[in-house]
């Protein structure tokens, strides 16, 4: 019974050492995951967005240069700038599990399999071709369209009939309206 006892005693002791070294693991994970940004740049240098290992822009700066576009074609090459390097988190990600915990970890896969799915897959490529360099913050660099389209022609409802006028009565004013009496005693208010 004794014997028994010991035993168990070392398997608890072996699995609270495992979990104590896969928690370790996790935390450096989670350093490594919040330590990502990716940075895309413009070929022509106008717009330059960072994004966060979480997807949310960080930073975003305008050159002089890109307030010469159209406001649509800039917010679109904005936004493309956006979501290319979102696109590139679950990547990075990827990299910082299997430096860590390993891509065989269950856990770990949930986290890549959500992080592929929240973020969208990169803009197709255009004829000037993206560029992409760096390690941990990376840069994309990426041609101009206008992308903007016209709304299709739609055909406007009839107009509403406006409704006849309300009468109304004129306010009768209360005599004591334009009272000023003495108040040095009172409020003003009643």
């Amino acid at each position: 019974m004794v014997e028994d006892i010991g035993a168990a005693e070392r398997m608890v002791q072996q699995w609270q050492e495992r979990a104590a070294e896969k928690a370790e693991k996790f935390g450096r994970m989670q350093q490594e995951i919040e330590q990502i940004a990716v940075t895309e740049i413009s070929r022509d240098g106008a717009i330059q967005v960072t994004i966060g290992s979480n997807g949310i822009l960080q930073s975003l700066q305008l050159s002089e240069n890109a307030s010469k576009r159209p406001m649509a074609k800039l917010g679109a090459e904005i936004m493309r700038a956006v979501q290319a390097a979102q696109a590139k988190i679950p990547t990075l990600m990827q990299q910082a599990v299997s430096n860590t915990v390993g891509l065989d970890d269950v856990a770990a896969q949930h986290v890549l399999t959500q992080a592929r799915k929240n973020f969208p897959e990169p803009p197709e490529d255009e004829p000037d071709a993206p560029r992409s360099h760096g390690h941990e913050a990376q840069e994309l660099q990426f041609g101009t369209a206008d992308d903007y389209e016209e709304p299709a022609n739609r055909p406007t409802p009839p107009a509403a009939r406006p409704a006849p006028p309300q009468q109304r009565q004129p306010a009768r004013r209360r005599p004591d309206d334009f009272d000023d009496g003495d108040f040095s005693n009172q409020s003003f208010l009643r």
